[in-house]
């Protein structure tokens, strides 16, 4: 018998697809994907738990919650030490070698920087992808920060800097709004 959630975790990878095919700056892919379901989902929830307690953020906590309970979660990153090439300043320095340079400086956030800032204009992209697939499945769906921090801090999106998470649950009602603050 194939099940709703058996559905969510087939539109999980399509909306995997999604994102690495979404156009990228001068073509080089620096996404990474990955979709998490059955037991990992329990895994990604705690780690976010953890770091809610660690930084002292209820919502983090809060939309753990939301994750331990959906279909399956798609994990969608870019790749750290990548700058396109440009020049541009975007990411606070002159160069993408200065930038390349503080990316070695040892770093507390639950993000490493500084990032290209093209790059992340490609992440941008990939998840809006993403969520245009889930959106025409009519899967409910939540861009979450928190779900990316917990996936890196699990050593989940190997090379990744910077990383979203978007829970996928199919239901009678939305557990992705309406939530208590």
């Amino acid at each position: 018998m194939f099940s709703d959630s058996d559905a969510v975790k087939m539109v999980a990878g399509l909306m995997a697809l999604s994102a690495r095919t979404a156009p990228k700056a001068r073509g080089i892919d620096v996404i990474k994907t990955m979709v998490v379901a059955g037991e990992e989902l329990n895994t990604l929830a705690e780690a976010m738990r953890k770091l809610g307690k660690q930084y002292n953020a209820a919502f983090i906590i809060r939309d753990a919650e939301n994750v331990a309970s959906s279909d399956a979660c798609l994990l969608v990153g870019s790749i750290y030490n990548d700058a396109v090439g440009l020049d541009c300043g975007a990411c606070g320095y002159a160069t993408c070698a200065e930038m390349l340079a503080a990316q070695k400086q040892p770093q507390a956030a639950p993000f490493r920087g500084p990032n290209c800032a093209v790059r992340m204009a490609d992440l941008g992209i990939a998840i809006g992808s993403a969520v245009k697939t889930a959106s025409i499945h009519n899967v409910d769906n939540r861009v979450m920060y928190s779900a990316g921090i917990g996936a890196l801090a699990l050593g989940w999106l190997d090379g990744c800097g910077v990383a979203y998470g978007i829970p996928l649950r199919a239901s009678g009602k939305n557990i992705f709004f309406d939530r208590a603050h």
